[in-house]
């Protein structure tokens, strides 16, 4: 049976910028749009110039999901305007921040640790084929990612056969915590950012910058900036910071970028990648 669709407005969005920037790694090229799973549930989304086509049924999760609330004309307004975060805005002032389940958000950040892009997403998909729910959209099989609990009850070879390295470790033991109940991902959406942070790093293989990202693309932290090795390279280059450490780099982007510096540094991120 084909799925009613329906078109919902997005003035100012970019979809294959927003899935393509490094912040979610599952969605993939299909036909005109895209195929993907919000949480579990099956979804299939298209731009048509100032609208997205979408499911009906999921139009309001969608546009929670693709953060299409965000003013982004205010939000760029906040941003300096020296001339590296102007032409960053200008090319790439499409992207939203994707407002992300905690648990697929954290979990695939623990495996994006010393790997591109392509890798990351790699390692979601064989993630979500072995261990997730198998959910169908229009004749396509696709996977949520897995729940904690899935992850639990494996053994590090198991991961291990996914391509994950010595992440294995880290995400296998993470999943027994949050599935335990030791780490609560729902209650640190009720923490002060600070708070939130220190609690984050409790899990196995969260570091500062992994709880960054996940403060910044599941919690809506908006003024979260994740200290990569392209950030860092950014803010040692470009804004002359050459000598600091990543703690001075993360406060000099909290100053400089200001309440939105997580999309400053999104953009700035994109731009250098794919410069």
């Amino acid at each position: 049976m084909t799925r009613s669709l329906c078109s919902i407005a997005a003035p100012g969005f970019d979809l294959g910028l927003t899935l393509n920037c490094g912040q979610v790694f599952h969605w993939r090229a299909q036909g005109a749009g895209w195929l993907g799973v919000i949480g579990e549930e099956p979804c299939y989304l298209e731009q048509q110039g100032d609208s997205l086509l979408v499911p009906a049924a999921m139009a309001e999760k969608v546009s929670t999901y693709l953060a299409l609330d965000h003013d982004m004309a205010a939000i760029r307004a906040t941003l300096p305007h020296d001339a590296a975060m102007q032409a960053a805005a200008a090319a790439f002032g499409g992207i939203r921040i994707i407002r992300q389940p905690f648990w697929e958000c954290v979990a695939t950040f623990i495996t994006s640790a010393q790997k591109a892009v392509p890798h990351i997403t790699q390692i979601s998909h064989t993630l979500r084929q072995r261990y997730g729910r198998a959910v169908t959209y229009e004749g396509a099989t696709l996977y949520a990612y897995p729940e904690p609990a899935a992850l639990a009850a494996l053994e590090e070879s198991d991961l291990r056969a996914c391509a994950l390295g010595y992440r294995a470790k880290t995400l296998l033991k993470t999943a027994r915590m949050v599935a335990s109940g030791e780490v609560d991902l729902a209650h640190i959406a009720t923490l002060p950012t600070d708070i939130a942070l220190v609690e984050l790093t409790r899990l196995s293989g969260v570091g500062e910058k992994v709880a960054n990202c996940a403060l910044l693309f599941a919690y809506e932290r908006l003024d979260a900036v994740p200290i990569d090795v392209w950030i860092a390279r950014i803010l040692r280059g470009t804004y002359r910071k050459t000598r600091s450490n990543p703690a001075q780099l993360k406060a000099f982007a909290a100053k400089h970028f200001g309440p939105y510096a997580g999309y400053a540094q999104q953009m700035l991120f994109h731009h250098a990648r794919t410069g």
